[in-house]
């Protein structure tokens, strides 16, 4: 019975001790757990990164700047590319170019002829005069038998269509002389009239002329704030004015400044409608007057119009040819108008030489008019 006590009692001590074993094990495990826990994690620092490309933030356009005002391109002084009048004006062309397929595709010519030829010439805005006159002479030459055929007729209206508008005086003038020149821009608004003198500022420059810009449209808020956007770019000096200020103030201030800095020339813009009682004609003229009267010379009053607007570009040009004296005009827009008949209406009716066409929105889409190659665009693929 000893024997059998004995051996139980080691049996349950064995047990005890396994037990033990177990638990010392398992609180060594935990433990250990435990410990490599609360060590800090060491994050491995990634290397450098090599070749990365630095961009340049974006610059923000002026507040309430039209979007057709922001398209400008920044200056360069290589020699910008000019646009042609053949890859530009095909809206204009295609008022022309069904009637003429018409008329080419027939048999001798006709009554019916010279209705198709009207009715195209009036839709381009031609003009009823322009449009008279430009048939006339050619219903005489098919009555003598001088043209029969309808390539024949076709081939004599461009002729007479470039001949009308030949001869006339289309640089731009500038006199090498003591003081700064003075080309005034007037026009309402809306035509892009300060786009046309960040452009003309841009191709002086250009041309390594100093320019100083006058914002003479002191009663629209946006306007100075974009000739100033455009002075910077084109290389060119400002002066602005107040708001609602006296415009003919803030130009004649611009010509003293250019004549005190020896500048070559001055480009001011002026209003194209007003806030206040004041007619915006007697407006023009006084500020005509007061460019005169300062340390440079006006050499260019420069009318811009809308192409687009056809007709009504005329009424205009009337207008303000009364106003200012205008020495020329500036139509923009001609890439998008269908009616760049306008043209003839404008030289022949108001003696008014067309100086500068706008074939886009880049600089070098503002280009001389070129008589003989616009006619041309007008006829081609026709």
């Amino acid at each position: 019975m000893a024997s059998q006590a004995a051996g139980s009692l080691g049996a349950i001590m064995l047990y005890l001790v396994l037990i033990a074993v177990v638990l010392v094990l398992g609180l060594g495990v935990v433990w250990w757990n435990r410990s490599r826990g609360t060590g800090e994690p060491v994050s491995a620092v990634p290397a450098p990164p090599t070749n990365v490309a630095t961009v340049a933030p974006a610059v923000a356009p002026p507040a309430n700047e039209p979007a057709s005002e922001l398209a400008v391109e920044p200056v360069i002084d290589a020699p910008i590319e000019a646009a042609s009048f053949r890859s530009r004006m095909s809206k204009a062309r295609g008022a022309l170019a069904g009637a003429m397929l018409g008329i080419r595709g027939r048999r001798g010519i006709t009554d019916e002829t010279f209705d198709d030829l009207e009715e195209a010439l009036l839709r381009a805005d031609v003009g009823v005069r322009v449009t008279d006159e430009l048939l006339s002479g050619l219903r005489a030459r098919v009555k003598a038998k001088e043209l029969t055929e309808p390539d024949q007729l076709l081939t004599a209206l461009q002729a007479e269509m470039s001949g009308r508008l030949a001869g006339a005086e289309r640089g731009l003038r500038f006199e090498a002389a003591e003081g700064p020149n003075v080309w005034l821009f007037v026009g309402v608004n809306g035509v892009g009239k300060t786009t046309t003198i960040g452009k003309v500022s841009a191709q002086q420059h250009a041309l390594g002329r100093s320019v100083l810009m006058a914002a003479g449209d002191t009663f629209r808020a946006a306007a100075a704030e974009q000739l100033t956007t455009w002075a910077e770019r084109s290389g060119a000096e400002i002066v602005r004015g107040a708001e609602g200020g006296d415009p003919s103030s803030v130009i004649f201030d611009g010509i003293e400044r250019a004549a005190a800095r020896n500048l070559d020339l001055v480009l001011a813009d002026t209003a194209g409608r007003l806030h206040t009682k004041t007619n915006l004609m007697d407006e023009l003229r006084k500020v005509r007057r007061v460019a005169a009267k300062g340390a440079g010379r006006v050499t260019e009053v420069l009318l811009v119009i809308d192409a687009t607007t056809g007709q009504n570009g005329l009424n205009q040009a009337r207008e303000f040819g009364d106003a200012t004296d205008v020495t020329g005009v500036v139509l923009t827009k001609l890439d998008g108008s269908a009616k760049g008949g306008i043209v003839f209406a404008i030289e022949t009716e108001l003696g008014l030489p067309v100086k500068l066409v706008g074939l886009g929105e880049t600089i070098g889409d503002l280009v001389p008019f070129d008589a003989e190659e616009f006619v041309g665009a007008l006829f081609a693929d026709s």
